[in-house]
């Protein structure tokens, strides 16, 4: 059964056993179908939701790996690398220094991974941030995407950031909660902050900063670039879904299955979309509503460009917009017989799919290319 259908099928049975007075069970039921979605934040059943106006803070748990351990730069905390999941760490592939530390402001702490390379800098180094799907966490994403050799080889700073499993059951990003959506609040308000602190203390090129993410972490990638254009050149954005398509869990279910329109943006970001047509978990028409949320803001003098393709065996389509210089500002990815995986992937990582274009190489190409 598939996760949606599974997650209705038990909506339906809890509003079966509250119409029959077993309240208890019903609740129980909801919980279990919540968490074994992704959706259900540590602690049970979430409350009301604040007022628009008040500041998000996180109010979950201080994680264990936080406490002692930071020390104070500008606006936010870096702290020190855990010493049994953060480690340094290096591959073939791969040669530079694959380190871990934390990051803490007013709106919460979240752990990360950096990818340093070995080469050289010649200057301030592009840096991309990688965003993780549901169940993920930085070192399976890094393997899975391949994105730290093609870094390599461009000198450029990736960044992990980790969702805590106290604030998402299943590590996803909370894409779906209002309170996650807007500038300078919630997980938007980290991440955006542990981006400017790695800018800063690795030699960071503040024009040349990128944003990407798969599923979860794709929504939250859009939502990064709808909100700080000013700090995200570009945004990848890999089966996900447009900023501002659900107001709290069930919506977001329901746009997953049903794909919506997102907000308004407030400026033109560049983004490049990746999306397979037999994705049976986020709708294949989400990757066409991100394409028109990131396209609408450019205007109608960008000049549209198809072509299909065969990559490892896999069809695609890709639909590219390009300016008057001819730079390719909005790029449309469509993999035909698809699903829910990162094209062409490491099959090592998991949600991964070895067929068709490399997501990873071609998203780099896109972002380094914003800048001549």
């Amino acid at each position: 059964m598939k996760p949606l259908d599974r997650f209705i099928s038990q909506m339906v049975e809890s509003a079966r056993l509250a119409q029959t007075q077993d309240a208890s069970a019903a609740t129980a039921l909801i919980q279990k179908a919540l968490a074994e979605s992704g959706l259900l934040p540590q602690g049970g059943l979430p409350q009301a939701p604040m007022a628009p106006a008040a500041p998000f803070v996180d109010l979950n748990q201080v994680p264990g790996w936080h406490a002692g351990t930071s020390r104070r730069h500008g606006r936010g905390a870096v702290h020190a690398p855990h010493p049994s999941r953060h480690r340094a760490h290096t591959d073939a592939q791969a040669p530079g220094r694959f380190v871990g530390g934390s990051f803490s402001c007013a709106a919460g702490a979240r752990r990360y991974k950096l990818y340093i390379p070995a080469r050289p800098a010649q200057g301030p180094r592009p840096l991309v941030v990688m965003l993780h799907g549901c169940t993920q966490n930085p070192d399976d994403f890094a393997t899975g995407t391949a994105m730290n050799a093609l870094a390599e080889e461009h000198g450029c700073l990736v960044l992990y950031p980790e969702q805590d499993k106290g604030a998402n059951h299943n590590g996803c990003w909370n894409w779906f909660e209002p309170a996650h959506q807007g500038r300078e609040r919630g997980e938007p308000a980290i991440l955006a902050g542990m981006t400017r602190q790695v800018i800063g203390e690795h030699g960071g090129d503040p024009a040349r900063v990128y944003a990407a993410g798969l599923s979860a972490g794709g929504a939250m990638a859009a939502i990064l670039g709808a909100d700080y254009p000013e700090l995200y050149a570009a945004v990848g954005i890999h089966s996900g879904l447009p900023a501002g398509s659900a107001k709290d869990m069930m919506s977001g279910l329901k746009a997953m299955r049903e794909p919506g329109k997102g907000r308004k943006l407030r400026q033109g970001v560049p983004a490049i979309v990746f999306h397979g047509d037999a994705d049976h978990l986020v709708n294949p028409g989400n990757g066409e509503a991100v394409l028109a949320q990131f396209l609408k803001p450019h205007g109608v003098e960008l000049q549209q460009h198809t072509e299909a393709h065969d990559h490892a065996g896999r069809r695609c389509t890709r639909h590219t917009w390009r300016d008057g210089a001819g730079r390719s500002v909005v790029e449309h990815w469509q993999l035909h017989g698809a699903g829910h995986a990162w094209s062409g992937g490491n099959p090592a990582g998991s949600h991964t799919d070895a067929a068709g274009p490399s997501a990873s190489a071609e998203m780099l190409r896109f972002f380094l290319a914003q800048h001549g």
